[in-house]
């Protein structure tokens, strides 16, 4: 396993590092104070379309996006993405994620977006992709997964409650339903939701009773509800996470994603590269964390002595160093797998990052958070957003417990199978 940067990977981290300095990380106050003065919260505020522009000119756009057809290297340099391999798109990840509620969503590399790309580039018609892939693709509109339930434990997905039913005449779905914690939904510029229901609620096998469909927002039937926060956090800039509501939407058979049948194994195709994504920006994230510990730490004086003369300061920067090392190897490992042996021989891996990635970053922002004292919760400093967000991210895509449970079952089976 070779982790140095090819000079591809390495042109592309300078320009993006030259694009945060110069053009993101001065947006970040512009964007909360354009918002503030906004009609409504849910609005985009204009520097992000700046931002957008600029990224495009310079080649920082899609950097997710492999090629039309989804597969690693395929197309390299060409077409509506950048090529790049799950390595290559690793360290860029990571940078964006040290602004994760802008630099994603000006170069076009934000969820749930990502992964409604790449799911429409594997699984959807010509038709789908035309109406719904090129302009996401193009950034002109936004998109949401609608998955997550309240009125079931939707950390298994089989218990999904909504149903993706035929109509009597047979030209159409009738969508009814309510789901929660949609990413993105309460942006106007979302369009389109790719809805999980279930087809065939009786079915003997439980993983085949699933289908996805394309409901497009304005289809009669459907309501976005609310905002739901996130630990008070409505987060705006990512699109909120809205409690939205499938009252008999109706929406044609080619409308269906895939085939019948076929929603948990999309969803799972889904899900392993948006699991190693946004471990790849919580990196980033601790980054922004230390450095924000560090400076914080010098030439500020407590007791007669810098913080950073302090030995527990030095303690907590040492170790979350020691720590980013430590899961900025494994994410490179788990991309470098996904690369070479595909998804499913990366199953371990990607959990074990899920599991271990969000988990320690909480560990380094709330440190910091600490070290900034009264600081580190206002709104004054990144640090209470980012745990937040972190935090959150030990519940989507699957909660800690059910990686822990599936990684364990497989450990056990090596021994089992040697009785």
């Amino acid at each position: 396993m070779d982790f140095a940067f090819d000079a591809r990977t390495e042109e592309l981290r300078e320009r993006l590092l030259a694009f945060m300095d110069e053009y993101v990380y001065p947006a970040e106050p512009v964007a909360a104070e354009q918002r503030a003065r906004l009609a409504s919260p849910w609005d985009t505020p204009a520097v992000f379309g700046e931002l957008k522009a600029e990224a495009r000119r310079q080649g920082l756009w899609n950097l997710f996006f492999v090629d039309e057809h989804g597969s690693p290297g395929a197309g390299r340099g060409a077409g509506p993405g950048a090529g790049l391999t799950n390595l290559q798109y690793a360290p860029l990840a990571e940078i964006t994620g040290r602004s994760p509620h802008l630099a994603p969503m000006a170069t076009n590399c934000a969820a749930p977006d990502t992964g409604n790309m790449e799911l429409l580039a594997q699984f959807g018609s010509e038709e789908q992709k035309k109406q719904w892939l090129e302009p996401l693709l193009a950034g002109e509109i936004r998109s949401a997964f609608a998955m997550t339930e309240p009125d079931v434990a939707s950390s298994d997905a089989t218990n999904i409650e909504t149903r993706v039913e035929r109509s009597a005449s047979g030209d159409a779905y009738v969508v009814t339903g309510r789901k929660w914690f949609i990413s993105g939904a309460m942006n106007p510029d979302c369009k389109v939701f790719i809805v999980m229901g279930k087809t065939d609620p009786e079915g003997a096998d439980p993983r085949r009773q699933q289908s996805m469909v394309l409901v497009p927002r304005d289809t009669p039937g459907v309501e976005v509800r609310r905002a739901m926060t996130v630990y008070g956090f409505e987060d705006h800039e990512h699109g909120g996470h809205a409690e939205v509501v499938f009252d008999g939407a109706r929406v044609p058979v080619a409308n269906l994603i895939g085939e019948e049948g076929a929603g948990f194994a999309i969803a799972q195709a889904r899900l392993g590269p948006g699991r190693i994504h946004h471990c790849m920006r919580l990196i980033g994230m601790a980054e922004r964390a230390i450095e924000l510990m560090c400076r914080r730490a010098i030439g500020r004086t407590a007791f007669g002595k810098e913080l950073a003369a302090q030995g527990v300061v030095q303690n907590w920067i040492a170790d979350a160093r020691v720590t980013v090392e430590q899961l900025r190897l494994l994410v490179l490992k788990t991309a470098w797998l996904m690369d070479t042996v595909g998804n499913r021989g990366a199953h371990t891996e990607i959990q074990a990052i899920k599991i271990a990635t969000p988990r320690a970053v909480v560990g380094i922002l709330d440190q910091a958070v600490q070290l900034h004292g009264a600081g580190g919760v206002s709104q004054d400093f990144p640090l209470a957003e980012l745990w937040a967000a972190a935090r959150t991210l030990r519940l989507a895509d699957g909660p800690d417990e059910v990686h822990q449970r599936s990684l364990a079952h497989r450990e056990l089976k090596k021994y089992a199978e040697l009785r």
